[in-house]
């Protein structure tokens, strides 16, 4: 299929992944009373290897989750390692229990990281999926500490396209020293059919804001 798309509509998914990563913000805000905001929200063409030199190779704490329906692909959450600790420890208190079994997160601490990966990320693809009129599944979220560029690989799975659509969005709480980084790697020919069905006049920001209240 054409990969040609009208660049208006390509600013649109921009708007997108701005909205959605502030929902990310919100419920960063919601969950552990951070007051998070998006610092910096950009698009890229890369190839795979090029992906593993933009994400770099220092240790980070990843959350993905992998996209069921088109556009496929996946969401991945990156954080230093004591950022990780620090929100956890926001969001739940002491964990205690059990010792760390890699030497730095125990059990629970993993999975309140992705209990947390899963709130972030449905409120970040439900507003894909508004404005691309659409459902989006996703699968549970996977932990995993390593190099950053080794995450890449452990996600697999990668079409055999030449290039690797990414878009990457910094949020940053300003009263800590919490960060992180929303990276989405959709399947590019399947991003472009569901773009090319956006109305050039579509309210991304009315749209993306459905789902940004955390349901208990």
């Amino acid at each position: 299929m054409s990969l040609k798309v009208d660049v208006r509509k390509l600013d649109l998914f921009n708007q997108m992944a701005k909205e959605g990563s502030t929902t990310v913000a919100d419920h960063l805000s919601q969950l552990a009373g951070l007051d998070a905001e998006i610092e910096v929200s950009k698009i890229n063409f890369l190839d795979l290897e090029d992906v593993k030199t933009h994400i770099g190779a220092q240790k980070q704490v990843g959350i993905f989750v992998e996209l069921v329906d088109p556009p496929h692909g996946y969401v991945l959450f990156l954080m230093d390692p004591q950022d990780s600790k620090q929100l956890v420890g926001k969001m739940v208190g002491g964990m205690g229990g059990d010792e760390p079994a890699d030497g730095l997160f125990t059990d629970m601490e993993r999975s309140a990281m992705q209990e947390i990966g899963n709130i972030m990320t449905s409120g970040y693809i439900d507003g894909w999926a508004n404005v691309l009129d659409t459902t989006i599944d996703i699968s549970t979220p996977s932990f995993i500490y390593g190099p950053a560029s080794n995450i890449v690989d452990e996600m697999g799975g990668w079409p055999d396209d030449e290039i690797v659509f990414v878009v990457d969005s910094d949020i940053v709480a300003a009263d800590t020293d919490v960060e992180l980084t929303a990276y989405t790697f959709p399947r590019l020919e399947e991003l472009v059919a569901l773009i090319q069905d956006i109305g050039l006049d579509t309210d991304v920001q009315a749209d993306t804001t459905a789902s940004t209240d955390i349901v208990e």
